[in-house]
């Protein structure tokens, strides 16, 4: 079996413990309909967007955590550039039909190099595509949250090899585009259906109901959608993932992450045959 690469980020057991805090705010972020109800801060958009700067803020402390000494300068120059081909190949996509080309990468990044550098790549990647498209707004912190769930859960998986790693992160790719859709759609589903809907959130009723009146929802509006992505993730893996794979573990070889930087003393001169250092005569 392959020895899998160093992780290209140090998850030290402070960097684990805020990533571990932000991960339990993202999910009371993404879940506040079954805690929170429209209007509890006078306001019925208050939650979300109060959520939503709360995900930005913790977003900056996980990312100073690991530029902190938990990231080097290779890591870093690596992050850059599978954001920016990330940022690239998004508007491919574009979300027709839920094809978005955006989350292969992220998965095969998150498996190579493990799940910081995932978690912390599915943030960029998404945050650049939203400069670059001009998606910025209240929904952008919630993408970039579920982007870091579905990167840091890939470092996570699993060791395989072969075939079966490919068909084990095409699977995964599969689920986690449901898995984004899920996530994103309860950040909206109060506000989205008249309040008379079988579907539609009502506030005070037990969890069960309204969980069932989600489950419904995002069958009806979402499960299309999502099957396009599920279905774009499991090809593009399928058919792309051994030769990114080999290409990304080839670069975390030669990269050598965080190996330790030696000096070595300079050789010792040897006396020459004439007695000295150059080997000349002396007298």
């Amino acid at each position: 079996m392959t020895a899998r690469p160093t992780a290209a980020i140090r998850l030290t057991p402070r960097v684990g413990l805020v990533m571990a805090l932000a991960a339990f705010l993202g999910l009371v972020a993404f879940f506040w309909p079954f805690a929170v109800a429209p209007g509890t801060f006078s306001s019925g958009y208050a939650p979300p967007l109060i959520f939503g700067v709360l995900l930005v803020l913790v977003l900056c402390v996980v990312l100073s955590e690991i530029a902190e000494g938990g990231i080097d300068s290779k890591a870093l120059a690596m992050l850059g550039v599978l954001s920016a081909v990330n940022a690239a190949l998004r508007p491919l996509g574009a979300g027709t039909a839920g094809v978005e080309t955006v989350f292969f990468v992220l998965v095969l990044a998150g498996r190579v190099y493990g799940p910081g550098f995932g978690f912390t790549l599915g943030c960029t990647s998404l945050f650049a595509s939203a400069l670059i498209t001009g998606g910025v707004g209240p929904w952008m912190p919630y993408q970039m949250f579920g982007c870091a769930f579905v990167g840091m859960l890939a470092g996570f998986l699993p060791r395989a090899t072969g075939r079966s790693e490919v068909l084990l992160l095409a699977v995964y790719g599969s689920l986690s585009g449901y898995l984004f859709g899920f996530l994103l759609n309860l950040s909206f589903w109060p506000f989205s259906l008249d309040p008379n809907s079988s579907i539609a959130y009502l506030p005070g009723l037990p969890f069960t109901e309204q969980w069932q009146r989600y489950i419904a929802f995002d069958l009806a509006t979402s499960l299309g959608w999502d099957t396009g992505r599920a279905v774009t993730n499991f090809v593009c893996v399928l058919l792309a993932g051994p030769a990114v794979l080999t290409t990304f573990r080839r670069a975390a070889r030669r990269a050598r992450f965080r190996a330790p930087v030696r000096f070595a003393a300079p050789p010792t001169a040897q006396p020459g045959p004439g007695g000295t250092v150059d080997g000349s005569v002396q007298g």
